[in-house]
């Protein structure tokens, strides 16, 4: 459970925090993701109010507060405070009232001031708090970004992820994740992986130990997330396993809800693995455009088996230029 102080911690910096007043009730839960103005509440009107949401108050809620008379001001703010609020944010680093100070205190109201003006404010702690609140898992794999595509690597221990994911790198591509990546969904069809952060730009190679990517190949070889676009499951040659020859039936696995394209890759002695990852990426970037080549190939072997029937016969020149040209 997400407590206030938790929720402090990681927001003060990019939202410039301070606590003002009492520092109590630090422990009150957030459960909501949204975050609001009070609205109408300050008015008494409190039928319509969901009281789940963290509360920013403004310029417009401030000076509004400060134009109420003493008595007035203090019945609205005992109305408000005495709802079940996570906490209360206020922005353009505004000056409260004593008696919102004081009754804030008295209910155990947690106060943070921000200098950020209310609208950007609301940009920042937006995706901050869609992202803590975001559904999440842990896989087992490594994550790369191939041509700006997510290519998610899995496959039984020792199977040899991080070094295709290394050759990637050395190729020019960027390192995101080794071993255990943190996936997360934002809002329904959009999976960000991403590494732990303890061990954010590190690798392990079998036989050599622990690298540090970013030391080794610079600031442009590694990222702190990317989008799961992929998942390449890399598996041990079989002869009897069925493997897919034409593309036409793709696989797909679901992670958090979200289906995502799954390609078998079967590995043999000698096979250049980091060149297929670069062609899976370039053919996913292909048929997110509209482009599907074995559509394509099937369609032509349709084509021509229609021709081979006399429903449509191909052109006379075309045949003889197939037959006669010697280039």
């Amino acid at each position: 459970m997400l407590s206030v102080g938790r929720l402090f911690e990681r927001l003060k910096d990019a939202l410039q925090l301070e606590p003002i007043g009492e520092a109590t009730g630090l422990d009150r839960p957030v459960t909501s993701p949204e975050v609001s103005s009070p609205g109408l509440v300050l008015a008494g009107y409190v039928e319509r109010f969901v009281p789940d949401r963290c509360q920013v108050l403004g310029e417009t809620e401030i000076s509004y507060l400060a134009s109420l008379p003493a008595a007035r001001r203090r019945e609205v703010l005992r109305l408000f405070f005495a709802l079940p609020l996570p906490c209360c944010f206020i922005t353009k680093a505004l000056e409260p009232s004593p008696d919102l100070l004081e009754l804030a205190a008295q209910a155990s109201m947690p106060l943070f001031r921000s200098p950020l003006k209310t609208n950007e404010f609301y940009q920042r702690i937006k995706p901050a708090m869609e992202d803590e609140f975001a559904p999440r898992t842990t896989l087992h794999g490594s994550l790369a970004d191939v041509y700006g595509v997510g290519l998610l690597l899995q496959g039984q221990s020792g199977i040899g992820k991080s070094e295709c994911v290394l050759d990637l790198v050395e190729r020019g591509h960027r390192f995101v994740a080794d071993d255990v990546v943190i996936a997360m969904r934002r809002g329904s069809d959009v999976l960000i992986g991403k590494s732990h952060e303890l061990q954010r730009h590190y690798m392990e190679i079998r036989g050599v130990g622990l690298v540090d990517i970013q030391a080794l190949f610079g600031v442009r070889a590694v990222r702190q997330q990317k989008r799961i676009e992929v998942v390449v499951e890399l598996e041990l040659w079989r002869g009897d396993a069925h493997v897919d020859r034409t593309g036409l039936d793709l696989e797909h696995t679901e992670i958090l809800g979200v289906q995502v394209p799954r390609i078998r890759v079967p590995l043999v002695p000698g096979k250049n693995i980091t060149v297929i990852l670069e062609v899976v990426a370039m053919n996913h970037l292909l048929r997110y455009s509209g482009v599907n080549a074995a559509e394509a190939f099937n369609e032509r072997l349709k084509q021509h088996m229609r021709a081979r029937d006399g429903s449509a016969r191909p052109r006379a020149e075309v045949q003889r230029y197939l037959q006669e040209d010697d280039e």
